[in-house]
């Protein structure tokens, strides 16, 4: 924005506790605290139009965060937790057979039994209606776009994003300058890669003593199915093809209630060939002769995609900071090989809470709530990724099959043992940006042609996000030098943002012979975040589009 802009003060409002993001460790916090004191004023702001808009998980949920946040909530007939899991079945993939393999030889922690299919966003909507039913004020469609520091570099707050901007930054004649909400406490729970959470962990160094956060891509259908086709209960969790033995990833589907079926596929993003697109490999992945079946004579009904959080146990950085802490997936609490975090999402932000209520009914405000930090470890989110830490480091050493084996037989020790391992525990390497090879080491990859009924295009897919961004809008995907661009992630590896990204936002076009250009489709994000983690060379930042913009997603 123009330095000769002089922008009004901003308005402000103060808070006991300010928490960004009403996902699962937001929105536990902000329950917890009116639980441990009802006069305690709460905040959570929400950058979805609506608690759950911008949620998106498989999800099948292990039930206990929801047990010690709310242990009568069996008892509510509203909850969202209405398929138990009945049936689980793993199966090994190659290109045209397929493989069960047999339960008795899975770790126990990889038994889905008393965990629940579920719509994580509708999940967030019931858990916010407890949260409202308490006395915490949530406002949907304003993104934390700002830390805000008191003279002494203590976080006393966030400022939500300016409303009405046009595209060059300047106020347009809807400008409205965002808030500035004050607490004595800020939690932060924006989710996977926040981008509060990255500049806090930039400037506190909060990531220095841990291994480098590793991070996935999780794209996701949901599918209306023939009812003679529909198991309810049943999770489906699979690896191998289309991906070659040295991509990492797996596949699942789901059968909720009502004839659904979520239909996901996960691609960790160290892998090295810039051709490879994790949309077209998903699409494939659905061709597989134990895949098709089940969707023939469905309808797809909803798409998206998120990244997600892979480093585990080794990649947790340092979670609290004078005058707040991370929760949830902006920590990285997700047990890879269970491809669940949103029970350590609860359990991290009733913790958190819990610290937080002790500090403020003991006079403090602004400090550092160090027990936070140093009872996760020992707590069941410390145990419940302990025992999984070299699963992700294993497969990214030794491929699809030889890390498959040896992680599975760490988990086996992992449990047996107490969370000793053989391996100690393992490091991750290189960062996942760093891992990309140039274009010259690899082939092109060509992708089968969708079919429209089965397959698709990725422009028909975020149709069905309901994504919208306002054209006249400020570009909230910052690119940081255009020569490099250029020179790098286009000569050297040859455009890999039009394959990663999940939702068709980059495009290199070259007009009448001249040089190719980088456009920028920012009104296409579905803010999965892959761009910001991706890019060869940390060229991208994702920052929030104006308030309750993005993907709409009604039951992801």
């Amino acid at each position: 924005m123009s330095d000769a802009i002089e922008l009004p003060e901003r308005e402000s409002m103060e808070f006991d506790v300010v928490i960004v993001g009403a996902g699962p460790a937001g929105l536990s916090a902000a329950i917890r605290l009116k639980q441990l004191d009802a006069d305690l004023s709460v905040v959570v702001l929400e950058k979805g139009g609506e608690v759950g808009a911008h949620i998106l998980s498989g999800a099948v949920v292990d039930p206990i965060g929801v047990d010690q946040l709310l242990p009568d909530w069996r008892n509510d007939a509203d909850h969202p937790f209405k398929t138990p899991v009945n049936k689980d079945r793993f199966l090994v993939l190659g290109s045209s057979i397929s493989l069960v393999l047999p339960n008795f030889i899975m770790p126990p922690l990889m038994n889905n039994h008393g965990n629940y299919i579920v719509s994580l966003g509708n999940v967030c909507r019931w858990l916010a209606a407890k949260a409202e039913e308490l006395g915490v004020e949530i406002y949907p469609g304003f993104a934390g776009s700002e830390i805000l520091y008191n003279d002494d570099g203590v976080v006393v707050g966030v400022a939500t994003g300016d409303m009405g901007l046009l595209r060059d930054g300047t106020p347009g004649p809807n400008f409205a300058r965002g808030m500035a909400l004050l607490g004595k406490y800020v939690l932060i729970g924006e989710g996977v890669r926040g981008s509060l959470a990255k500049q806090l962990i930039a400037k506190f160094e909060l990531d220095r003593d841990c291994e480098p956060q590793k991070f996935g891509i999780g794209l996701k259908e949901l599918w209306e199915v023939d009812a003679s086709k529909h198991q309810p209960g049943l999770v489906q969790h699979s690896f191998g093809w289309p991906l070659d033995s040295k991509t990492g990833g797996g596949s699942f589907l789901y059968h909720l209630e009502d004839n659904q079926v979520a239909v996901g596929f996960v691609l960790h993003l160290n892998y090295k060939n810039p051709y490879l697109s994790p949309f077209e490999e998903f699409q494939r992945f659905k061709t597989h002769p134990a895949i098709r079946a089940t969707f023939e004579g469905g309808k797809r009904i909803s798409y998206g995609a998120r990244a997600i959080t892979e480093g585990g146990w080794q990649s947790v950085p340092k979670l609290t900071f004078p005058g707040g802490a991370l929760i949830g997936c902006s920590a990285g609490f997700v047990n890879v090989p269970r491809i669940k975090g949103s029970h350590n999402a609860m359990l991290s932000g009733k913790m958190a809470a819990e610290h937080v209520a002790e500090a403020i009914a003991a006079g403090r405000s602004g400090d550092e709530i160090a027990g936070y930090e140093a009872a996760w470890r020992k707590s069941e989110i410390g145990r419940d990724l302990k025992r999984v830490r070299n699963v992700k480091p294993l497969w990214s050493k030794l491929g699809t099959i030889g890390g498959v084996l040896f992680g599975g037989f760490d988990m086996w020790v992992n449990t047996l043992f107490g969370g000793w391992s053989p391996f100690s525990t393992l490091k991750h390497g290189k960062a996942d940006y760093a891992t990309l090879e140039p274009a010259a080491e690899h082939t092109r990859i060509e992708y089968p042609k969708p079919d429209g009924v089965l397959t698709f295009d990725r422009l028909s897919s975020v149709f069905l996000s309901n994504t919208n961004h306002e054209e006249d809008e400020p570009v909230h995907l910052h690119l940081g030098d255009a020569e490099l661009q250029k020179t790098s992630e286009y000569d050297v590896f040859a455009g890999p943002s039009t394959r990663y990204c999940p939702a068709g936002v980059y495009e290199w076009v070259t007009e009448d012979g001249g040089e190719p250009k980088f456009v920028i489709n920012a009104q296409n994000c579905v803010h999965c975040k892959t761009c910001d983690i991706k890019d060869p060379n940390q060229n991208i930042n994702w920052v929030p589009p104006q308030g309750g913009e993005g993907p709409v997603y009604p039951n992801m």
